[in-house]
């Protein structure tokens, strides 16, 4: 998919956008009273002409312009624009081609809020003519109208059915992120030219009504408005079964209906879209156990979360006051004060917690993801607390990452592709990447405080958070085994797995201290096989786990490799031991009681692992304490070295 770090290498030889890339060494030049630049994206942009084809049309006749899918770095530190999949020179074609629906979508988005945010012609001037190609891709007639076409090569002509293939094939055939993608652009595109061009607005408006009888048609009026996972009842109305692509046609139909209230349909499906995510997130009420009060992306996995496309809390806050629904926002409160302080000392905005972190690497869509949620709920909410969180993810573009320096060029607009877990950056700038990075600079533009904060952190220091402990790292009389397949659409093995069989045990080393601990372990479908039983103790804590879950239903596996808690365990010794069927472990997820991380040049952040108590804090700093809904507490300056954190909550140290 187009979010992951590698890009296509093939077509070098078509047109080359130059632009400066960020400096290589730390500290970057002082960013600008203005983050947001859009030069990077407005070099990736190519005017089209695209060949008339039946049930394919758009507004007027003029040229489109469209923004190309990846831009691979040169030596010089230039650019190149480069389509996705094989490049065939004799025919100027892609596997997949060079432009795609979910970029320019977003793209547009991009356009219309600087437009909105600033007044610049030239923003205007392309929001509309990206917004004008993204109607090309959407089909009008026959049995799929109202879904957009994936890919169209660079002269123009579209390619419904892309090597390799993506689901639904034909693209247009079914329901799709580009499809939720297609109505944020027209949602956002209808209420910024409403007053200021009537007729392209009508035209935005009824390409938004077409889109919307597509969702009707096959995500809200179709299938049980109830399915199972793994036991677990969850809405079966989302857009394919997925709340982060409803989030993001949710965010659409939200700007849509604050500007058109009374226009029923598109109102009905923001309410149904966001009434599901809502039921969605209460499916997972804790936030003393994983998944920490996050709101899980697809109801068809119960043991994964991602921080691409979590845009659920932005969404969830739009709804709540395009619909004038307080309800809507508790979960998007629980996702941001109540998950965010656990994301960013487990390490930050991971591309996949699986649900251990089994895939570190970090992108500009997942960073952004976040920050668009924090600050969606603290301007609802009007938390500090939430607000400063947000700074603190937002850093993340100015060297608050792995690597230690900038993805984030403000004199450019320049955003990298992504930082890997050891530090590695893909020095790369596609479409996705520059989106995302500018939607965050136009957020932090709209709250300079925030950019402030954000700005002045330039990397991370000491981490005390999550830990995950290998299973087969352990001292145990059992077997090491490689999982096949290691990874499902559900759910992602960290590493090797430990199989207990009855009377076989194992021994952990935790270290000093006391930790909040769970045990991903393979639990079995009830009623398919002999239910595993382990008995483990240590540090205070005896307890006996049956690892089961409910009926499959809509998951892609039986089973679940899911965490269980084992509890509050003191000191280093934790042991387990089969008590009957087949045990297979993948890891401990271990968090102390209180976890820190510093941020160079901001804030330290102090992390209640759910239980409350007082933790170590030098004489004379300033602390700031928040509850796990956001709300305040009085700052208090340390005098005695030791400060209350409230249970599950969060402080800054300043």
């Amino acid at each position: 998919m187009k979010h992951l770090l590698a890009t296509a290498s093939a077509g070098a030889l078509l047109a080359t956008a130059l632009v400066a890339a960020p400096a290589d060494a730390a500290p970057p030049p002082a960013a600008p009273a203005r983050l947001t630049n859009t030069a990077h994206l407005d070099l990736l942009l190519q005017e089209v002409r695209p060949p008339a084809v039946p049930g394919h049309s758009t507004y007027g006749s003029a040229a489109v312009e469209l923004p190309w899918t990846y831009a691979d770095r040169n030596a010089d530190g230039s650019y190149r624009r480069v389509g996705g999949g094989t490049y065939d020179a004799a025919t100027n074609t892609y596997g997949q081609g060079a432009f795609n629906t979910d970029d320019v979508a977003r793209a547009a988005v991009v356009y219309v809020r600087d437009w909105r945010q600033t007044g610049r012609a030239a923003s205007r001037e392309r929001a509309e003519a990206v917004l004008r190609g993204l109607a090309v891709f959407q089909t009008t007639t026959g049995p799929h109208a109202g879904n957009p076409v994936l890919w169209m090569q660079p002269d123009g002509t579209l390619n419904p059915s892309a090597d390799p293939v993506e689901l639904p094939d034909p693209s247009d055939s079914g329901p799709s992120y580009w499809l939720a993608r297609t109505v944020w652009a027209y949602g956002e595109g209808y209420a910024a030219f409403r007053d200021r061009d009537p007729g392209f607005a009508r035209f935005l408006q009824g390409r938004l009504r077409l889109a919307v009888r597509a969702l009707d048609r096959e995500t809200l009026r179709t299938g049980a408005a109830t399915e199972t996972a793994d036991g677990v009842g969850v809405p079966g109305r989302l857009i394919v079964d997925d709340a982060g692509a409803s989030a993001e046609a949710v965010l659409g139909l939200a700007a849509y209906s604050k500007a058109a209230p009374h226009d029923a349909a598109p109102r009905r499906a923001l309410t149904a879209l966001a009434g599901s995510i809502e039921r969605l997130a209460a499916t997972t009420p804790q936030t003393a156990s994983w998944p920490y009060g996050a709101i899980l992306p697809s109801a068809a996995s119960r043991t994964s979360w991602h921080a691409w496309a979590s845009q659920t809390s932005a969404a969830l806050a739009a709804a709540s006051s395009a619909l004038h629904r307080p309800s809507l926002l508790r979960s998007a409160v629980r996702d941001t004060a109540g998950f965010e302080p656990d994301l960013l000392a487990a390490g930050g905005a991971d591309d996949l917690l699986g649900p251990t972190p089994s895939d570190r690497t970090q992108i500009a869509y997942g960073v952004d993801s976040r920050v668009q949620g924090l600050l969606a709920v603290a301007d609802r909410t009007r938390s500090r607390g939430v607000r400063a969180l947000a700074a603190l993810q937002a850093s993340w573009f100015f060297g608050a990452n792995a690597s230690g320096s900038p993805v984030y060029d403000p004199a450019t607009g320049v955003t990298f592709d992504g930082v890997q877990a050891d530090g590695t950056v893909n020095r790369n700038s596609g479409a996705e990447s520059t989106i995302h990075g500018l939607l965050t600079m136009l957020a932090l533009d709209a709250h300079p405080s925030v950019a402030r904060a954000a700005t002045a952190i330039r990397g991370l220091g000491a981490r005390d958070g999550l830990r995950v402990i290998e299973a087969e790292g352990a001292s145990t009389t059992g077997a090491v085994f490689t999982p096949d397949p290691a990874s499902t659409a559900e759910s992602a093995w960290s590493g090797k797995g430990l199989l207990l069989r009855k009377g076989q045990s194992a021994t952990f080393h935790l270290g000093a201290g006391l930790h909040e601990v769970e045990a991903v372990v393979q639990q079995v479908e009830r009623g398919t096989a002999t239910p595993p039983v382990s008995r483990w103790r240590g540090g205070g804590v005896r307890r006996t786990l049956t690892s089961t879950v409910g009926a499959r239903g809509i998951t892609p596996t039986s089973g679940a490799l899911a965490p269980q808690t084992i509890g509050a365990v003191r000191g280093d010794v934790l042991t387990v031991r089969a008590l009957g069927g087949a045990v297979r472990i993948d890891a401990l997820l271990v968090r102390p009681a209180v976890q820190r991380v510093a941020f160079d040049g901001g804030p330290t952040l102090l992390v209640d692992s759910g239980r409350g108590g007082t933790v170590a804090v030098d004489r004379g700093a300033r602390v700031e304490r928040y509850r796990a809904d956001g709300s305040s507490l009085d700052p208090v300056t340390v005098r005695a070295g030791r400060v209350a954190l409230p249970k599950g909550g969060f402080a800054l140290v300043r």
